[in-house]
């Protein structure tokens, strides 16, 4: 310290500590005039006392001037020093740099300027020190007084120039500092990052291309800024880094798409879009590259679809046709299972578009790589199921395309009609308000006849009665309505003379069982008038219950319908299609008389033609095969027929209808019913009964006479 002391005028190092700037200045240039003798003389050790002596004396002093004082004499120093100035930079900088973040801001400011003189002189050899100077030129960009902001601005321009004309500046060392600072949220941080981002990018020897990656989520963070200026700067350098990668045949596509990925859900619509955009072009670039990530992208792409700006839509779009267009195997990394988790996933989008692309990808999956979809199928399957609750009907038929692919293997379709009994049997509201379309569609899909066979043998053995009885119903009125099934109903129109029909006609009866009035209609459909007969007349008063009527009425109505057309024609003939007309009697027997249904069929029987059935016809027709006539047909077509065991049928449904009516009569019994529904049912029940009107049977010479309705007896 002595030794330093003597060396330098006592004046000069009062005045260096003087509160003028005036009186600072010159003192610091008589100091620059003494370190150039000592440079010139290759006095290094006087330097370096002195060096010292302004470090600990005065630029560490509590005193505020004498910081000032300090700061402007190592600058002069330096100045003094010249091209030797190298040499002594350790000393230098660093309390230049420890006064950057000195309470006092005319002290920060100060180092500023110090620091710009100094970096004047050594130029190039001042890179060695550029992280620390970066770091600290990064916080005063964001100083609360404005002349230092000033100050740093004029500093860091020189720091830009000096580092573009380096050779000794190093990126690698640079990045890390660079990526830990861009999660700072002020916008003078911000653009100062983007800055040298910007100055660096445009240095022909310096990639910044290949640490992308590393500021790339930096830099898609600012396109939300609150500042227009700092959102423009980000998307001009993005801008810039996009049109690097279309010209560059090396770029790791991988870790920027993991990043666009977790942007292309950002809330900011400016970022989505951006991202999106740039997901697009790496998926065009990239292609075989991005087979690792397509799940990931994929992920980014189906909710943007959906998303409320029009033109993220469009390049999300574009960008699903791209990427569905690109053929990729597993041998490849191409992650099927990846895939087909976000497409299931999406499956629950709330955007209808996203959900019908995200079957769209499983559809073409099953096409290309059928076999490992199919090995994930248990997943899969559930998913797909919950997806026929969709509310869009587009979506549920494109989900039955999605079943029938898959059901093309016998044993999956097994188990998809099982998964749709047991869904429809857990969701009665979905059998009501889609179970007619699903089934129409997979009719279409699938072969009618093979679904209804498969429907027919599932519920055939079903335990829950009551769904079973309702699912019966459902089928039955789809068969009976749906112009989808107009071959399967022919086919079962012909149960009486084709061994296929016949066939059909068995499968479909034994759960058909479930529902009086379905097995009705599908003999009425079959055109087994005598077995209708004998099943209305196998009912006993308990089973004549409310959804019994509900279900007679819609036969009734249906019979008025065109499919049951060739019946009324029949009805043309009385005598030819006698058990005919005794089953409508008996179905009118069976209506209370003041409902609609009941008028609409006694209406249609008074339009029948007069019939008189003698003692001796009755006794003929009830002895003789009721099918004669349609057996005629069939020997004259030359077709082999075997007659249908008739009596085991009846059988059968009399011993499903007892299992129905002790079901019915231990819900009955169960507390969970309400005394109030069993009431209801009772009072239904005992109003039907006494309303059933009786037939008009009078006694004839020759037999008993069935008298239609208005007609006169003969």
């Amino acid at each position: 310290m002595a030794d330093a002391l003597s060396l330098i005028p006592a004046n000069v190092f009062r005045n260096l500590a003087d509160k003028l700037y005036e009186k600072r200045k010159n003192a610091a240039l008589e100091i620059e005039g003494i370190i150039k003798q000592f440079a010139l003389s290759g006095e290094h050790d006087k330097i370096s006392a002195v060096i010292n002596l302004l470090t600990s004396e005065f630029a560490g002093s509590p005193q505020a001037n004498h910081r000032k004082g300090g700061l402007i004499g190592l600058a002069a120093a330096t100045v003094g020093l010249g091209t030797d100035a190298a040499q002594h930079l350790e000393k230098i900088v660093p309390p230049v740099l420890k006064s950057f973040v000195d309470q006092d801001s005319r002290v920060r400011y100060y180092a500023c300027e110090a620091l710009y003189n100094i970096a004047k002189v050594v130029r190039g050899d001042f890179i060695v020190f550029f992280n620390k100077i970066f770091d600290a030129l990064c916080k005063l960009s964001a100083d609360s007084d404005p002349s230092v902001q000033s100050a740093a601005h004029l500093l860091d321009r020189l720091i830009k120039d000096i580092v573009t004309e380096s050779d000794q500046f190093s990126i690698e060392e640079f990045i890390p500092l660079l990526r830990e600072r861009m999660n700072v949220l002020n916008p003078y941080v911000r653009q100062f990052l983007v800055g040298w981002i910007t100055v660096l990018d445009s240095v022909p020897d310096i990639d910044m291309l290949g640490f992308l990656p590393d500021f790339l989520d930096g830099l898609f963070n600012m396109l939300s800024d609150s500042s227009h200026e700092i959102r423009q700067q980000a998307d001009s350098a993005l801008s810039e880094f996009l049109q690097e990668i279309k010209n560059s045949p090396n770029v790791d596509y991988g870790r920027m798409a993991e990043i666009l990925v977790q942007r292309a859900s950002s809330p900011d619509e400016f970022t989505r879009l951006t991202a999106i955009t740039w997901i697009n072009e790496f998926v065009k670039l990239g292609r075989e590259q991005l087979v690792p990530y397509y799940a990931e992208i994929l992920g980014a792409i189906l909710p943007c679809i959906s998303d409320k700006e029009e033109k993220i839509r469009v390049v999300a779009r574009e960008t699903n046709e791209e990427l569905r267009g690109i053929h990729a195997n597993p041998a490849d990394g191409f992650n099927i299972d990846a895939i087909l988790s976000i497409a299931r996933r999406e499956l629950t989008n709330e955007w209808e578009a996203t959900r019908i692309e995200a079957l769209q990808w499983i559809s073409k999956l099953l096409v290309r790589h059928r076999n490992e979809v199919i090995s994930y199928l248990n997943c899969t399957f559930d998913s797909l199921m919950n997806a026929l609750s969709d509310s869009s009907n587009r979506v549920v038929l494109l989900v039955l395309e999605v079943h029938a692919c898959i059901a093309e293997d016998p044993q999956h379709f097994c188990r998809l009609i099982e998964l749709l009994v047991r869904k429809f049997q857990r969701d009665r509201a979905l059998l009501e308000r889609r179970g007619a379309l699903i089934v129409r569609r997979l009719c279409v899909l699938l072969d009618a006849e093979r679904v209804y066979r498969q429907f027919s043998l599932n519920l055939e053995h079903e335990t829950d009665l009551g769904f079973a009885s309702v699912m019966v119903q459902a089928l039955n009125l789809i068969l009976l309505t749906s112009s989808e099934l107009a071959d399967l109903r022919a086919l079962v129109k012909q149960s009486l003379v084709n061994s296929s029909g016949k066939d059909l006609f068995i499968s479909l009866y034994s759960s058909w069982c479930h529902s009086p009035m379905a097995t009705i209609s599908l003999c009425l459909l079959a055109q087994a008038y005598n077995h209708a007969s004998s099943v209305i007349q196998s009912l006993c008063e308990e089973d004549i219950n409310a959804k019994f009527l509900v279900q007679l009425d819609k036969l009734i109505r249906l019979l008025e319908t065109p499919i049951f057309a060739y019946i009324r024609l029949q009805l043309l003939e009385p005598g030819k299609h006698t058990w005919l007309l005794k089953t409508l009697y008996g179905l009118l027997m069976l209506l209370p008389q003041q409902s609609a249904a009941f008028k609409i069929l006694r209406t249609r029987l008074k339009t029948v033609p007069s019939y008189t059935l003698g003692a001796e016809q009755l006794k003929r027709t009830s002895s003789e095969n009721p099918y004669s006539q349609i057996l005629q047909v069939t020997e004259d077509s030359r077709t082999q027929y075997t007659t249908i065991d008739f009596q085991s049928k009846l059988q059968k449904f009399e011993q499903m209808q007892h299992r129905h009516r002790l079901h019915s009569r231990s819900q009955l019994q169960s507390p969970n019913l309400s005394s109030s529904t069993m009431s209801q049912e009772i009072q239904i029940s005992e109003e039907s009964r006494e309303s059933s009107p009786q037939p008009e049977i009078m006694q004839h010479p020759s037999g008993p006479t069935w008298n239609v309705p208005g007609q006169l007896r003969t």
